[in-house]
């Protein structure tokens, strides 16, 4: 049995496991049955993520289909995340942080400049990273849709303003999703240091796939 903590609780046997750096992309293919535990190993990281069906990427993650069936702006435990047609692509079966967003959005060299000044437009982004990842398999910039920000806080006001503020993560926190279908999952591990979403500091994650 391993002592591993990252690993107590996984059902099966690991088929994949990867530290993925700091602002670094990952992709992976996840079959209909496996899980996906994403690990914050050092506290306050915020994992961009995108879906797609393997069989049809045309079929990804939609982020109004699946607040619209949830009910509810925030993802917790429970949650089913379905692509834009409706169809559930993954559960998150547990979560050790109370909940996770799927509003606002993914950094990119041009949302940088606007809100943090043109001196930021050679940072690198999310963005850049979906798109990285995404060329492996013939994707453009067209297929890059709203994405989930596991990790990441940010809150909604009672008038409807929002805003990006420090986490809600601590360093070996998890979050772990099972596949309903085979699915395409693609991470930027965000590389954002304007705002407190890595508490100006991006650091690594691990990528753990159990069948």
């Amino acid at each position: 049995m391993s002592d591993d903590p990252h690993l107590t609780g996984l059902p099966g046997m690991i088929v994949h496991d990867v530290i993925v750096p700091a602002r670094a992309p990952w992709l992976h293919h996840v079959a209909a049955s496996q899980t996906l535990r994403i690990v914050d190993l050092e506290g306050n990281q915020a994992v961009d993520f995108l879906l797609y069906a393997t069989q049809d990427d045309a079929e990804r993650y939609s982020a109004q289909d699946t607040v619209a069936a949830l009910g509810n702006l925030f993802l917790r435990e429970g949650t089913v995340l379905r692509s834009n047609e409706g169809r559930p692509m993954m559960t998150i079966t547990a979560t050790s942080v109370d909940y996770h967003d799927t509003i606002g959005g993914a950094c990119s060299c041009e949302s940088n400049t606007l809100r943090y000044g043109h001196h930021t437009k050679a940072e690198h982004a999310c963005v850049e990273n979906f798109l990285e990842a995404n060329l492996r398999e013939g994707r453009g910039k067209r297929d890059i849709v709203s994405n989930i920000n596991f990790f990441m806080n940010v809150p909604v006001e009672q008038d409807g303003a929002l805003g990006i503020v420090d986490g809600i993560s601590a360093p070996g926190l998890t979050v772990d999703l099972r596949a309903e279908m085979d699915v395409t999952v693609v991470v930027s591990n965000c590389p954002q240091i304007n705002n407190p979403c890595n508490g100006f500091n991006p650091t690594p994650v691990r990528m753990i796939v159990s069948a």
